[in-house]
């Protein structure tokens, strides 16, 4: 899994402003939606994202504890899921539920 956090800007300023996680042997990847209030299932949103020369310094890749602790400070005290539910996340059929795996918060 990689693990990018995103920013508001290219400065960084204000800290980390979002969490995604992608699988790039797949393309699948998650994302906290901050609309919905959880993590959900958006490749092409991660894809477009990522791959788009104007985002170049507005994320950057880190470890999974950073991530853990990132994703905490992004969703408001929501946990990121472990791998095993991750990957369950990109099973077909299971991003579109809505739902995040075992209900951890």
């Amino acid at each position: 899994m990689t693990y990018y956090v995103i920013y508001r800007n290219d400065e960084r300023v204000g800290g980390p402003a979002g969490l995604f996680v992608m699988d790039v042997g797949t393309g699948n990847a998650i994302l906290w939606d901050h609309r919905s209030g959880h993590w959900a299932f958006d490749p092409a949103l991660v894809v477009r994202f990522v791959n788009d020369y104007r985002n170049v310094d507005r994320f950057e890749t880190v470890d999974r504890a950073t991530a853990e602790r990132v994703a905490e400070t992004v969703s408001g005290g929501i946990a990121l899921p472990d791998e095993d539910d991750i990957r369950a996340m990109f099973a077909p059929g299971a991003g579109d539920a809505g739902k995040q795996p075992s209900g951890r918060q």
